[in-house]
């Protein structure tokens, strides 16, 4: 027996299926359905009937890229401007050859200042000031004087009236040099006998916040002090191919500052070398493969060197500006004659790059190179010929080295290195040497630090990566001091002291910032 709600299921279900048979809706949903399995088919049918189109008769190949290097190929890549890797493993050496690539294109023509110069404001105070020290007291020959002191040619003392102050504290006397160094003579070298010691308490040394200044904007490459005892001017060359002056004695804040910006070059700078009888005529080479001459009385940029290779350093020796001395490509060494215009010498002297070229300050006839193949060699050119000069002694390290430079006396030589040691080189055909540990591992973004002598043979000053500059001392053979300062806030990679002024010296940065520290 059916129950009560078992009644009422069957009886909705009747009534529903009355109305869908009212509406007609189970014969609608029939056609539709039919209608649609027809359509899918004449779709299927016509794709299976439709032509294909036909191949093109001839096919492009496809082409697998390959590299420079894996064809037997140069790489082309233009890469960092330097261009090469300093990292020697074992005996092999590996490195990039540069691009002859550039940053921006060259102008091989003379370059006027006023479109050289990026600088705010007017160069004619820079260009009156360097005028201005064209006088003999700048450009004169260093001679010591009878009572012992260093003076130029025109009996000018070494220590200016200005510091007058100091002079008590900044002091030159005679002193009997180390037993190690008093075999140094000999006819090869003639180098003299008895160096000059001066005294100078590295404690006198400070940094003020009104000489410091960024001179440049890209990383400095190399700075350098205009020559003379009665400016105080630091050139600075970068990166970008900018030469940066700096006037520390210009009080004028109208004037920039005193500080100068020029672009004649489309790469790194890689030397700045003031005419020794006209501080007005300054030279620079670049990585451009241009070296120019900033003639300050013409207001122009000349040209007096063009190649397209890169030029990694440039010298002059000293009482002859008729030359230049300079390292291009990879090893070769060039001797320029101004005069003639024309090449007078072209060797190679290294494997690979030469990043430093320096004469001996008492024997201009003994240079010394260094570079990026792990070397420091000492050259005579007396023996210039058609062969390369006689190669006196070599120093070698087991990465590369970035700078080979005498002392004052000439009786030393200092090379620094990226296997973290500086080398010193001494007696009368240099034939000591030792090493000296000092962390010169700077990373790509820092100049290669480069150790430089400061006012005698006592002290040797070198970047510290700890933003301070260590002084080192040969004889004890370590580090005797750290120059530190809080207004020192990046790591000071190229270094140069004045040659006049003691206690003088400029650290520069990465950053393109200038650091110059005085004696109290």
């Amino acid at each position: 027996m059916a129950t009560e709600y078992e009644r009422k299921r069957l009886e909705n279900i009747r009534r529903n299926d009355e109305m869908m048979a009212a509406l007609n809706v189970r014969a609608k949903a029939s056609s539709l359905l039919s209608a649609a399995t027809a359509a899918k088919r004449s779709r299927d049918d016509s794709k299976s009937f439709k032509k294909k189109k036909p191949k093109p008769a001839t096919t492009t190949p496809t082409v697998i890229r390959k590299s420079l290097r894996t064809r037997g190929l140069n790489p082309d890549s233009a890469g960092l401007p330097d261009g090469f890797s300093d990292f020697r493993m074992g005996s092999q050496i590996t490195h990039h050859k540069p691009s002859p690539k550039k940053q921006s294109p060259r102008l091989l023509a003379p370059l006027p200042f006023d479109s050289a110069y990026e600088g705010d404001g007017s160069y004619t105070q820079l260009v009156d000031t360097l005028l201005g020290v064209e006088s003999k007291s700048c450009r004169g020959k260093l001679v010591k004087g009878e009572t012992g002191s260093v003076k130029d040619e025109n009996e000018s003392p070494m220590v200016s009236t200005r510091s007058t102050s100091r002079v008590s504290k900044v002091s030159v006397k005679k002193e009997e040099p180390d037993d190690s160094f008093s075999d140094c003579v000999k006819k090869e070298f003639d180098i003299p006998v008895k160096p000059e010691k001066i005294e100078f308490d590295q404690d006198l040394l400070s940094l003020e916040p009104h000489n410091v200044a960024r001179v440049v904007p890209g990383r400095i490459f190399v700075v350098q002090f205009l020559p003379c005892e009665d400016a105080k001017m630091v050139a600075a060359g970068d990166k970008l191919g900018n030469v940066g002056f700096w006037n520390l004695d210009c009080e004028n804040e109208e004037d920039n500052d005193g500080i100068y910006l020029f672009t004649p070059h489309s790469a790194p700078v890689s030397s700045i070398v003031f005419q020794q009888n006209s501080l007005s005529r300054v030279i620079t080479s670049s990585y451009d493969g241009l070296i120019r001459l900033m003639d300050v009385e013409k207001s122009v940029f000349d040209l007096l060197y063009s190649t397209d290779e890169a030029i990694f350093s440039l010298s002059q020796r000293p009482n002859d500006e008729q030359s230049l001395y300079f390292g291009e490509d990879y090893g070769m060494f060039n001797i320029w004659d101004l005069r003639a215009g024309k090449s007078v010498f072209h060797w190679e002297l290294h494997e690979q790059r030469i990043n430093s070229i320096d004469f001996n300050p008492q024997n201009p006839h003994v240079m010394a190179t260094s570079s990026t193949d792990g070397t420091a060699c000492l050259w005579d050119l007396r023996s210039m010929g058609a062969k390369k000069p006689k190669i006196l002694t070599t120093l070698n390290h087991s990465r590369a080295v970035h700078s080979a430079y005498f002392s004052p006396s000439g009786l030393l030589l200092a090379t620094t290195s990226l296997d973290n040691y500086i080398g010193i080189l001494s007696g009368a055909n240099f034939e000591n040497t030792y090493k000296i540990y000092h962390n010169n591992n700077t990373s790509r973004w820092i100049s290669k630090f480069r150790a430089v002598w400061g006012w005698d043979d006592s002290y040797i000053y070198v970047g510290n990566l700890s933003k301070k500059i260590d002084v080192i001392n040969p004889k004890l053979k370590r580090t005797v001091m750290e120059l530190h300062n809080p207004l020192m806030k990046a790591i000071p990679c190229r270094i140069h002291c004045h040659p006049y002024n003691v206690g003088t010296l400029a650290g520069s940065t990465a950053g393109g910032q200038v650091y110059v520290w005085t004696a109290k």
